[in-house]
């Protein structure tokens, strides 16, 4: 193998970073996006094709593929509904595409990872803003880049994934306006947790006619698999034609569409939101009685707790593993270097 390759590995050994593929069965779990219980109840009776036979554009979209989007356009309030394969594919689906060259993106610096590959891979210039900081945003959107570009997107998440807390989704929705900037709202986090029956925060906020695009996940809390864009008619049409993660996969068969039809429009959804809710609190509450602190937010299904050393915390999860929980370490440089948790 490469020597660059090989020195790399052997960095992350001489850090203790190195990760590692392990299985948790049988553990309590307070590791996974699994936020509601969902993905471990298993669908019953459902006579579906296994596979799809091919992308969307060719034969892969069925009669469940379209009645699906067009219930999820409606139940989050939305124009249209595009699924993708997950929410890796549809950050990097609509990122490569949709801002154009001589466009602008400007993105919190905690963004999925996705976002900024998807940004990567397309041809508009891009800068990140300071975590949550209204006013580093705004100073940007006034910068001579911005004023000259064609288009500026700005790209942020309502429940961010490494620390648990909210984006102040009201005042930016403002700040864009302002601006004429379209504002991307990735809601993986946050779909199926908040807003009425769990239709995110941006709905909870009333923003969706002010939001440009949402995107929500349905392999966290709703248990299945996959991602839908949900955005207006144009937009759809446009990533179905110039969207490359769209175009040329295998698309989810309709087992998978099933799942999650049935998931996000579960029955139980709002009392399993409620448990949750009590789990967090419990939680917070035993911690704080602990002399812990958690930095997240207070009803956030993400609760995060940072450590001084890295052998600190290494320990602990081990001792955690022991007793039969399952927690994971995160490392830089998935966080920054001296906030792994």
């Amino acid at each position: 193998m490469n020597r660059n390759l090989i020195d790399k590995l052997n960095k992350r050994k001489e850090e203790v970073t190195l990760r590692s593929l392990s299985s948790y069965e049988g553990f309590i779990d307070f590791f996974s996006n699994d936020y509601l219980g969902l993905a471990q109840e298993e669908i019953k009776n459902i006579k579906r094709k296994g596979g799809s036979t091919g992308s969307r554009l060719i034969s892969g979209t069925s009669k469940t593929h379209l009645e699906t989007e067009k219930y999820l356009a409606d139940f989050f309030d939305a124009q249209s509904a595009l699924i993708f394969n997950s929410g890796y594919d549809a950050n990097l689906g609509v990122f490569s595409s949709i801002p154009q060259r001589r466009d602008f993106v400007l993105y919190d610096e905690l963004i999925h990872t996705s976002v900024k590959d998807g940004i990567r891979l397309g041809f508009a210039s891009s800068q990140s803003f300071s975590h949550n900081d209204l006013d580093d945003l705004e100073k940007k959107l006034n910068s001579k880049k911005c004023r000259e570009s064609n288009a500026v997107y700005v790209a942020v998440e309502s429940i961010y994934s490494m620390d648990g807390d909210m984006s102040p989704l009201a005042s930016i929705s403002q700040i864009c306006k302002k601006h004429n900037a379209y504002l991307i709202v990735d809601e993986a986090h946050a779909g199926g947790v908040f807003g009425k029956d769990g239709r995110g925060i941006v709905h909870a906020l009333e923003l969706q006619k002010d939001v440009f695009i949402r995107l929500i996940t349905f392999g966290k809390a709703y248990g299945a698999h996959g991602a839908v864009v949900l955005s207006n008619e144009q937009i759809k049409t446009f990533l179905y034609n110039f969207s490359r993660p769209f175009i040329f996969t295998t698309a989810l068969p309709e087992s998978s569409i099933d799942r999650i039809k049935r998931n996000v429009f579960h029955t139980a959804i709002n009392e399993k939101r409620k448990i949750l809710q009590e789990n967090i609190f419990y939680f917070r509450e035993r911690i704080d009685k602990m002399g812990i602190l958690s930095t997240s937010e207070m009803n956030s299904p993400i609760q995060i707790l940072q450590f001084n050393s890295i052998e600190n915390l290494k320990n602990t999860t081990a001792l955690l593993n022991s007793k039969g929980i399952a927690v994971k370490p995160i490392f830089a440089p998935t966080v920054p270097r001296g906030k792994e948790r």
